[in-house]
């Protein structure tokens, strides 16, 4: 049995690299670079006023700090770049390029306007209210790193280094198959004893979000022969398989049996977590295989914490795990040592509250959590107060 950091690095030395495609910007967010992108020109272009107000030559102010100056001509966003006059002021906008010979902007709340005159009660410093040619970039300067996942912040980067189109990696397919006689798609009749999948929902879900494509193949009953021919169609066109349920050890857990009948090479089917300790992962050539237990809990929290790095990975997503904080608990939390635990918690400021079911089959934990606690293999736990490692779930 593999421990948590042991299994997640076999998993993430497996991932594909995937094919590029070039994207418009408005098809960008969410996905992942797969280029550098560079400065064309230098970012600012020219200098320009970060303010409303009056382009000055601060020579004018060497007679004393109370100064009136005519004032000619203007500087506006898009227009030509207009020269400072001896002995005046420009009157400058926001945006608008510094007029040549200025050196200062001074702000329009601190100058009284008297017709074509401005009063000016103190002397400005050179370089005032101006943003330089270059501030942010020069030209070629890096301005988004391959592996950057696009935001709307990234989005606007991106235009703003004049750029319509990217090269991102392409989306990972992942198809979802759930095992079990009692499943039905949610919303349709079925017998009493019957069950509605809520795991292909929330899997394709996390998947989505990660930025793979993600489909639900459908249920499949437990016999051997309906299990390794879903997995055999599952197979097709899929970069990752995520197979649910029947990968323990009961009469009825039949998927390790079927993966292993349809050529695929397991690498290992336990970690020592808790929930999820019966995991399995295998490959058929390029595609990667997740056999996930069947409870809810403990298939969509191991398919957060290594089927989604590993949609990161191949990627080429430089953060591929998410990051672990701290916070202290509201309560004791203990445990039987063995296995590392990853507990259902709710958070408050830099509290955590674990939630008082912890059952692997409760949906409404951790639909209600927004953390999961971390404790480790050799730990009994930890007493009210303590600072304990978390993982927030909207990181995952």
């Amino acid at each position: 049995m593999l421990e948590f950091d042991e299994a997640l690095a076999m998993i993430l030395r497996a991932a594909p690299t995937l094919a590029r495609e070039s994207v418009t910007l408005d098809e960008a967010l969410g996905r992942v670079l797969a280029e550098d992108l560079s400065a064309p020109s230098a970012l600012p272009a020219f200098d320009y006023s970060a303010m409303d107000g009056y382009a000055v030559d601060i020579v004018e102010f060497d007679a004393g700090e109370r100064v009136e100056l005519p004032v000619r001509g203007e500087s506006r966003a898009g227009a030509d770049v207009p020269r400072l006059l001896a002995g005046s002021a420009c009157r400058v906008f926001t945006g608008a390029p510094i007029p040549l010979g200025a050196n200062a902007v001074v702000m329009q709340e601190n100058v009284a306007r008297e017709d074509d005159r401005a009063l000016f009660s103190s002397k400005p410093r050179a370089g005032d209210h101006i943003r330089r040619a270059g501030e942010d970039l020069e030209r070629g300067a890096l301005g988004l790193a391959a592996g950057t996942r696009l935001g709307p912040f990234q989005v606007g980067l991106a235009a703003a280094l004049d750029r319509d189109r990217v090269t991102v990696s392409q989306r990972p397919r992942v198809t979802i198959l759930c095992t079990g006689d009692e499943l039905r798609a949610p919303g349709t009749v079925g017998s009493a004893a019957s069950i509605p999948d809520c795991n292909g929902p929330a899997l394709r879900a996390l998947a989505r979000i990660a930025g793979a494509e993600a489909r639900i193949l459908g249920h499949t009953i437990d016999t051997l022969e309906a299990t390794r021919a879903a997995i055999e169609r599952a197979l097709i066109d899929c970069d990752l398989l995520l197979t649910v349920g029947g990968v323990s050890v009961g009469e009825h857990d039949l998927v390790r049996v079927a993966l292993e009948a349809v050529g695929v090479g397991l690498q290992f089917w336990k970690v020592r977590i808790k929930p999820g300790k019966p995991l399995v992962f295998g490959r058929k050539g390029s595609t990667c295989v997740l056999g996930l237990p069947g409870n809810p809990v403990s298939a969509q929290i191991t398919f957060a914490l290594f089927g989604v790095p590993l949609v990161r990975k191949m990627l080429g997503d430089r953060q591929v795990v998410p990051r672990r904080d701290r916070a202290r608990l509201a309560s004791a939390l203990h445990q039987k040592p063995g296995r590392l635990g990853f507990y259902r918690a709710r958070l408050e400021g830099d509290v955590a509250h674990i939630a008082s079911n912890q059952a692997s089959g409760s949906p409404v934990s951790l639909a209600c959590a927004d953390a999961l606690v971390l404790v480790p293999a050799d730990s009994e736990g930890y007493e009210a107060g303590a600072s304990v490692e978390f993982i927030r779930l909207s990181e995952l």
